[in-house]
């Protein structure tokens, strides 16, 4: 039953190789994504660390992103 539900009838290495080649892309895509997102998350605090103190409060107290960017880096580190 096993081998049957593996073969499916000639076409099991053509499904299976197909699942496969999804699954890798699938992960190089979110590997890349997460990769440029740190990226970018990093070029942020660069960036809002080199504001004024009243501009940087300012921009916390404004910007749900910068609070969870500042939240994850300190998760983080």
């Amino acid at each position: 039953m096993i081998t049957e539900f593996i073969s499916m009838n000639g076409y099991g290495l053509y499904v299976w190789s197909s699942f496969i080649i999804v699954f890798i892309s699938c992960a190089v895509v979110y590997y890349k994504t997460k990769k440029t997102l740190r990226k970018y998350e990093k070029e942020f605090l660069a960036e809002l660390e080199a504001l004024p103190e009243e501009q940087k409060s300012e921009a916390l107290k404004t910007s749900k992103v910068a609070q969870q960017i500042l939240a994850t880096n300190s998760e983080i580190n």
